[in-house]
């Protein structure tokens, strides 16, 4: 159910402020880009502040933003396709910069920053399909109904992406786990 923003408590711009983080997460996850998923939330946020008629209700208000930044990224890969960039591509000068690892104490580093890296690199090797019903359901706490009706798909489709997502990351994050050591043989005192 629409209506015009005057009916809800917040001004358009506390509102959507509120989802701020989630949309870049979202976006980020699509664009695979720190400076293109900026530029579109930001592109989001002006349509959502320019609409004359929003969602009321706060889950139709949040999957409403979520669509908006989707259907922008997919207008957006399209004009882009024909160009030479497009959202598809890691930024491979900059990844050189992330891994260099020179002077960092690795033992220091907070397991929870190193999970979170993995997952994030994980994430960013799957395809587009996969990494946007895990962001959606996983990340963003959408329903699968909710996320049936933002990705445009049916409730099984999203049932078995996020299957098949889940299953994916998992293995890319086993596999980058196992690592091979020399093993030592430490005998006792004889």
């Amino acid at each position: 159910m629409d209506t015009d923003c005057s009916s809800n408590s917040l001004p358009k711009r506390q509102r959507v402020e509120a989802y701020l983080d989630r949309l870049f997460g979202y976006a980020l996850s699509l664009t695979k880009d720190r400076d293109s998923a900026q530029d579109l939330v930001q592109t989001c946020v002006l349509k959502s502040l320019s609409a004359e008629r929003i969602p009321v209700d706060e889950p139709a208000y949040r999957a409403w933003l979520f669509k908006i930044l989707r259907n922008t990224f997919r207008d957006e890969l399209r004009r882009q396709r024909s160009g030479t960039l497009t959202f598809e591509h890691l930024d491979e000068s900059s990844d050189g910069d992330r891994n260099n690892t020179s002077g960092l104490d690795v033992s220091s580093v907070d397991q929870g920053l190193i999970n979170t890296l993995a997952v994030r690199k994980g994430l960013m090797q799957m395809s587009l399909e996969h990494r946007e019903v895990l962001v959606v359901i996983d990340l963003a706490g959408f329903s699968y109904k909710e996320a049936a009706c933002l990705l445009q798909v049916p409730v099984g489709t999203v049932m078995s992406r996020l299957s098949r997502a889940r299953k994916a990351l998992l293995q890319t994050l086993t596999m980058r786990q196992v690592r091979r050591f020399p093993l030592r043989i430490v005998r006792s005192g004889r």
